[in-house]
């Protein structure tokens, strides 16, 4: 069986989309699927088992990237077309069945959008794949014992947490009276200038923590997210990509709405401000979240 399967430029919501990709493995076992993505979230579904191909779908002038693409999967038939991007592509390829998201902004989460493609109902959670060579990737940058994951960067600044109340959580959350008692911080983030420069003011509050901001590919940042005690984060792709790696997960929001993007593992939890404002959220408020999130690990 051959599957084509579109789905986001964006990291959180290409995230969302691999519940649909493990359920279509679950379903069809054996099938060979070719992923169609941007460029920043390619690395998602690098791991994935069943990939018989990625094509990166680079933007471009005029929406001239779906001809594009067209041409790279026109002359193949499909078994089953799924695009999560609401195009005419997915009406426009030869195909057996076809499962086409529809577009516009509607209530309810992302996760739950995402699955009525294929009439899912509950929606089959994210998951994150890895391999081994990951994990010993990580494990040679990272202390002995429990840690710390934070992400202090986001695609926009107004969805940043100021750094001075990720410090001062860091500090209560691995005091030795605090949750996650000596655990190391951890500090995550994604390449480039720009967000180096949203996690500057952190790593200099936290000299003690391990900046891993930029130097790690997205299977990496999954494997260690794999073993982190708690990630605290900012609304964003990592924060999604933590949730589906199984961290107990604290997404931290201001003006974006938590109810349509909120994260979805098997411990995750949003804190919302009250005013629609990052500095809206508290350190108090954060800390009995992760407080009450953290039993959630043995229940879950």
């Amino acid at each position: 069986m051959r599957i084509l399967f579109v789905t986001s430029t964006r990291i959180g919501d290409a995230v969302l989309s691999t519940g649909l990709l493990d359920h279509l493995l679950r379903a069809h076992p054996g099938a060979r699927i070719t992923v169609a993505c941007g460029p920043v979230a390619e690395g998602v579904f690098a791991r994935m088992p069943g990939r018989e191909r990625t094509i990166v779908v680079a933007k471009r002038p005029w929406s001239l990237h779906w001809p594009v693409l067209w041409g790279q999967v026109a002359t193949t038939f499909w078994d089953l077309v799924v695009d999560l991007r609401g195009s005419a592509l997915g009406w426009m390829v030869p195909a057996r069945r076809r499962a086409v998201m529809r577009g516009g902004r509607r209530p309810g989460h992302r996760l739950g959008h995402i699955a009525e493609v294929l009439r899912l109902d509950p929606p089959p959670r994210p998951v994150a794949w890895f391999a081994p060579e990951d994990s010993a990737a990580v494990d040679a940058l990272l202390p002995t014992g429990p840690i710390l994951a934070l992400g202090p960067t986001a695609n926009w600044h107004r969805k940043v947490w100021p750094a001075d109340r990720f410090a001062a959580l860091a500090r209560a959350l691995t005091a030795p009276d605090g949750p996650l008692a000596g655990a190391r911080p951890v500090l995550l983030g994604g390449p480039g200038a720009e967000e180096r420069a949203m996690a500057a003011p952190l790593i200099a509050a936290l000299p003690d923590a391990v900046d891993l901001v930029g130097k790690l590919a997205l299977p990496e940042a999954a494997a260690l997210l794999s073993r982190a005690g708690l990630f605290v984060g900012n609304d964003s792709g990592l924060m999604h990509l933590s949730a589906a790696a199984g961290a107990p997960t604290l997404g931290l929001f201001g003006p974006t709405p938590a109810d349509e993007y909120g994260p979805v593992g098997r411990a995750a939890r949003a804190v919302v401000a009250p005013d629609g404002q990052m500095t809206g959220v508290s350190v108090e408020a954060a800390l009995a979240a992760a407080r009450d999130l953290l039993p959630m690990q043995v229940a879950a």
